[in-house]
């Protein structure tokens, strides 16, 4: 793009959009004799040179709206849950979006104490603070609180989803130094991947053999100056591979955050399998057409059961004709169909063509927020729950606890908290427990010297109480009458007792010993 005035003959220098060719100002002598010219003064001229380069320089540098994010977090402990880890530091990356807001990964500050950001080449530090934090999707909002942190900040915008082999160009502050780093890359595949930040959750995400390293994660990855993703994950064991957000689940969470809070990314519920034996489609009176995956299993969720059965066949979701390994077609790629009903903002009805005993059916699924598998997957923001009496310290059963194990937690965890936490929610689901507590730990004290099961048990039973959740934990201990309290664990229906009396006399001593603020967080 030309300057207004400049160019002309006679060995007059021209002034290039990098700013870096040289010039003088004799072509602005007015006896220049080019049909084109138009003499300005030197005031209007160094106005018209300073709007130029303010808009070339933020079309050319991008990386001005690039931040760097310092943050001191501090976790509970799971298995001593009135207990926190040492403040940990880390740093992360982010970028500034419109209305004056950050961007970056909801696990660069999740459980933070504090925030500090910093501007492109600038020493001084902000404090800023989470707007809204998506620990499903990884993704947060933050806003500063010295609102001139945003002085000459242009927002970055949004593009598209980007096409496979296009390149693309990661910004952020990795590990290793403190200058933002620049690498480039070409996108690999776009599929279904689990977010490690929740555990339990998958979404579209994009592969890359950009490097993706410590403190990258939060920054944008653009092409052509817009972001087509937030870099947020690696994986171990796979050599020049990372993995950024794309644009379609930001533009959800984004869409989401407009009514002023954050409900996260609804479910339907539904449990496809591919369909593709031939025999099966023929008696099932599909056509061979490689379209229609069979419903497998429903969660228990009221308002899809009463329109969906298992059995049934998903021909389409939404706009998206659903394949029969259980796929749909997004701009060119295959991906797993559970993409299509992503789409939807918590209750929206997602439209679906089902196949029902050889007839096609139009139905609509309510799509709302599933808390019931919460604690398959990692925690944040609440504190862990917990209830200590006499010495035993109950909490509730959940993966943040089980990792409490060690590096194999799997292995060291007995098999009846493996099946209650896993798999009896879809094998027996009717005897589920709402909340399904563990004795976590016993604080040693005469009072439970004798208890021999010291900790990782499944509570079933307290003075005869079924314990459905940690509630029934203090009702049981609180309105008990015998001279002893009988506690009944599972497997094998072990059980143990303690003497009432002795144990409300030393429950306070215990608390004290072990500083223990409050002997229950419900």
């Amino acid at each position: 793009m030309p300057l207004i005035g400049l160019g002309t003959r006679g060995g007059v220098a021209s002034l290039g959009m990098d700013g870096r060719q040289p010039f003088d100002f004799k072509f602005l002598d007015h006896r220049s004799r080019h049909p084109h010219f138009r003499p300005v003064s030197k005031k209007i001229f160094f106005l018209l040179l300073t709007v130029v380069f303010a808009t070339s320089a933020f079309s050319a540098e991008p990386e001005r709206s690039v931040i760097q994010i310092y943050t001191s977090s501090q976790q509970p402990h799971w298995d001593a849950p009135w207990r926190f880890e040492s403040v940990r530091r880390a740093s992360g990356s982010g970028f500034v979006i419109k209305g004056k807001r950050i961007m970056t990964n909801a696990h660069v500050v999740s459980w933070a104490k504090q925030i500090l950001v910093r501007r492109y080449q600038d020493p001084r530090p902000y404090l800023a603070r989470v707007q809204f934090i998506g620990h499903d999707c990884d993704l947060a909002l933050l806003e500063v609180e010295e609102e001139s942190f945003f002085d000459r900040l242009e927002p970055l915008s949004f593009g598209e989803l980007p096409k496979v082999r296009s390149t693309v160009v990661t910004y952020g502050f990795p590990a290793g130094g403190e200058q933002i780093s620049y690498t480039r890359g070409v996108v690999s595949r776009i599929e279904m991947q689990n977010f490690v930040h929740i555990g339990n959750r998958s979404f579209l995400a994009v592969q890359t053999d950009a490097a993706i390293n410590p403190g990258n994660s939060g920054g944008p990855v653009l092409q052509d100056d817009l972001v087509v993703g937030v870099a947020f994950q690696g994986m171990p064991g796979l050599e020049n591979a990372g993995f950024f957000i794309p644009p379609p689940v930001v533009e959800h969470f984004l869409r989401d955050v407009q009514d002023g809070r954050y409900d996260g990314f609804p479910v339907a519920g539904i449990r496809i399998v591919a369909l593709q034996n031939p025999a099966y489609r023929r008696f099932l009176k599909l056509p061979d057409n490689n379209l229609g995956a069979r419903i497998d299993s429903i969660l228990p969720i009221p308002a899809t059961e009463a329109v969906v059965r298992p059995d049934d066949v998903l021909l389409r979701v939404g706009p998206y004709e659903v394949g029969s390994d259980g796929t749909v077609v997004l701009d060119g790629n295959r991906v797993s169909a559970s993409v299509a009903f992503q789409t939807a903002q918590n209750g929206e009805s997602m439209p679906l063509k089902i196949l029902r005993e050889g007839k096609e059916l139009n139905v609509s699924v309510p799509m709302s927020i599933y808390e019931a598998d919460r604690v398959l997957g990692n925690q944040y923001d609440v504190l862990p729950r917990y209830f200590v009496y006499a010495g035993l310290v109950f909490t509730r059963l959940s993966q943040d606890y089980m990792k409490t194990f060690g590096r194999d937690w799997r292995d060291a965890a007995n098999a009846e908290i493996v099946y209650e936490l896993y798999y009896r929610r879809s094998e027996s689901p009717k005897t589920v427990r709402t909340e399904p507590v563990v004795l976590a730990s016993t604080l040693a004290h005469p009072v439970n010297a004798n208890v021999k099961i010291a900790a990782r048990a499944l509570v079933d039973r307290i003075n005869g109480v079924k314990i459905d959740r940690l509630e029934d934990v203090v009702r049981a201990f609180e309105t008990a009458t015998d001279t002893h309290h009988v506690l009944e664990f599972l497997p094998n229906a072990a059980f143990e007792t303690l003497d009432r009396k002795e144990a409300e006399a030393a429950h306070a001593r215990i608390l004290e010993t072990y500083g223990i603020p409050k002997d229950r967080r419900l």
